[in-house]
């Protein structure tokens, strides 16, 4: 990750520069307030149905884990990692700002780690955990989506391996949780 912040992430923000301004539009579809309005109301749902069915399948349940698992995630990146870092996006980057870490001066919208890698990780992370046929499929979605996020100029390859990293890590951690959890039930 290091070569890659000191070394990769620039020129390869530039050799997408101009492509990602077609990409742009995906960014109001896949923006971090839909996707967590999203999974807010997934666990709403769920919570309902186990209130009024008094259980709800395994499965149900790791898909709350994973919601929940993705939302404190993201929570924690958008207003502890990314304030602490202060890495500029690739946009800011661009118009002349450093590519350097600008320690406790960020704020929820700088680059490092990538908040969308955040999200996607940790609900990925839970599945790839509890569902072991899972994790091939999963890694190539979450390899699209680093991807995108590269090409789209919304992050640098660095932004989307430190977030890719700390999210699945928490997913993982989540999963292994609930597995610990179910086991204990009688």
């Amino acid at each position: 990750m290091i070569l890659s912040f000191a070394r990769i992430d620039v020129p390869l923000a530039l050799a997408f520069w101009k492509v990602g301004r077609f990409l742009s539009p995906l960014n109001k579809a896949f923006g971090a307030a839909i996707i967590l309005s999203l999974e807010s109301a997934v666990i709403l749902v769920l919570i309902l149905v186990r209130l009024v069915r008094g259980h709800i399948s395994r499965f149900a349940g790791t898909l709350a884990i994973a919601c929940a698992a993705s939302i404190c995630a993201y929570g924690i990146n958008s207003n502890v990692l990314k304030l602490l870092f202060g890495v500029p996006s690739p946009v800011e980057v661009m118009h002349g700002a450093r590519h350097t870490f600008n320690f406790w001066m960020g704020s929820g919208d700088s680059s490092f780690p990538s908040g969308h890698m955040v999200l996607a990780g940790a609900f990925a992370g839970v599945f790839m955990r509890l569902y072991r046929a899972s994790i091939w499929p999963l890694s190539a979605l979450l390899l699209l989506a680093a991807g995108l996020l590269i090409v789209g100029d919304w992050h640098f390859l660095s932004d989307v391996i430190a977030g890719t990293f700390l999210s699945v890590s928490a997913g993982l951690l989540a999963g292994e949780w609930r597995a610990v959890h179910s086991d204990l039930q009688p």
